[in-house]
Order: C-alpha cells, then structure tokens, then sequence
C-alpha cells in the first residue's frame, strides 16, 4: 500500500484516518498536533444550528425563521449568497449554503444568530478538546482578530466525525441534518479526489461508496474531514495541512494536493477492503 511522503519540513500535517467499525488506524501522521483549520470549525456551527431546528425540550423550533444578511458583517470569497438577490432566506437554508459551498456571508449569519458561545458549548457536549470556531469570517483579518477563524487537530476531528456519523452529535436528529448538509459539499479538491464522485450531485451512493465531508481552505492552509462509507464499512478522516507560501505560485499547495489525493486513495482501500 502506497503511503504518502508526509515528512517535507515545509509542511505541517495532522492526519488520522481510521476506520470506524473495528477502530483500526489506517494512517496517522501527528494527530494531535493543533493546527489552522479554516473553515472546518464550521462543522460545529451546523451541529449547533442543527440542534436549533429540533430543540430536544420541545419548544418552538426555528426552522422557517428568517435571517437577514444584512444584520451580519458582509463578507466575500467562498459562497453564493453574495451573489443572491434575497437578503433574508430560513435558517435551514442558510446552514445548507454553508453546508453545500462553506458560504462566508452565510455563515456570519448563523454566527449573529446563534453566537460563538453557543457552538463552544456544543464543542464540550461532543467531548471535543481541541476544536474550536474563533470568530467571525473577514476580508481582512487583523491584528484585533484572532489570528485564525478556525484550529484543530486530526485526533480531535476524527471524534467529531464518528459522533456525527453515530448519531451522538448531540442527538441522532441533529447527526442526520448535519450530514445531509455535509453531503452536498461541492468541494471534491483535495482528500475526496481519490473517490472520482461528481461534485455537483454525490450525496447518494456513486461508484459503491457515499461520502460527506468539509474542506478548509485559506492561504497556506488546506483541510478535508469527512467520511467514506459502504454498506459494509466506514473511514473517518481528518487531513490537515500548514504552510508558509514561499511565492506567489505557491508550488507547494501542489504538492499537499497531491499528498492529500494520496491519503484519499488509502482511504478507499480501506472502506473497500473485505472483512
């Protein structure tokens, strides 16, 4: 089995991909080690919103109440709201825009409404240790600012992948939203290029297997965390990576898609293997 070179020392990798039925490590590569996630912490924020729609205390749920962008910082790059004419959309669909493209302005939206301590609150209930959500989506990012929106590490998003996956993401409702947000992640880029899926319309089952998953991205940063399934088996992977662009071709954000894609391969073998 081909494994990925992951000891460049311009690169800082937290990988764990481990198998889900029986617990067996099918690679690891410093997972413990906290790194910039991007926009990973906001998997948290759709636990947390998913848990908004169906309140476990039977009081009124929030699904049909409308955000308004407009209330929240305004904010470009990844997402299509910014490009919508509506300014107020349900709760629901503003989670599935952040779900299907990780859209910023999106999220700010959810943030206004639901608050950072809110989804750190949902980061204890799972057991998280290390994951954190930091703030709000900028265009700029100053000194006043947390320096990242987003850290983590591979052994900690692991955890949060098999409790989503189990239906212990604060309770199976909200596992099951989650996931059904997750599977229309459009960005296939990095790790999930191994599995060949269409990434304009995967949620159900293509070429044997299903996956959900979602990326981080930002200047020297790549993230995929997800999960492959078959009938049969399940991978949970969690693949992190930090670098310090030496130009403006950045010819080593190459090289960790690739490694990335790599890990992606091991993946499937493993989800595909016999037991």
């Amino acid at each position: 089995m081909f494994v990925p070179d992951l000891e460049a020392a311009d690169v800082s990798w937290s990988v764990l991909v481990q198998r889900l039925d029986d617990g067996t490590v099918v690679l690891e590569h410093d997972s413990e080690s906290v790194l910039a996630t991007a926009s990973i912490g906001k998997i948290l924020l759709l636990v947390t919103a998913a848990r908004l729609l169906d309140p476990p205390d039977g009081s009124d749920a929030v699904g049909d109440q409308l955000l308004d962008r407009r209330e929240a910082l305004a904010v470009a790059d990844s997402g299509i709201w910014q490009h919508l004419q509506s300014d107020r959309l349900p709760m629901h669909d503003v989670a599935a825009l952040v779900g299907a493209t990780s859209d910023n302005w999106a999220t700010n939206a959810l943030i206004d409404r639901i608050g950072l301590a809110a989804v750190g609150e949902t980061a204890k209930r799972i057991g998280l240790k290390t994951t954190t959500l930091h703030d709000l989506v900028r265009d700029e990012r100053t000194s006043e600012h947390p320096p990242h929106l987003s850290s983590s590490n591979a052994a900690d998003l692991v955890t949060l992948v098999a409790a989503i996956q189990s239906g212990r993401a604060l309770s199976e409702t909200v596992s099951q939203r989650v996931q059904q947000w997750l599977s229309i992640n459009t960005d296939l880029s990095m790790v999930a290029a191994a599995f060949g899926l269409d990434p304009l319309a995967h949620a159900g089952v293509d070429r044997g297997v299903q996956l959900w998953n979602k990326t981080g991205t930002n200047v020297g940063v790549r993230c995929d965390v997800g999960l492959v399934q078959t009938n049969d088996n399940a991978v949970a992977y969690a693949v992190l990576a930090n670098w310090t662009p030496a130009d403006q071709l950045d010819r080593t954000r190459d090289a960790v898609l690739s490694r990335m894609r790599g890990i992606g391969e091991l993946a499937l073998q493993a989800v595909r293997s016999a037991r």
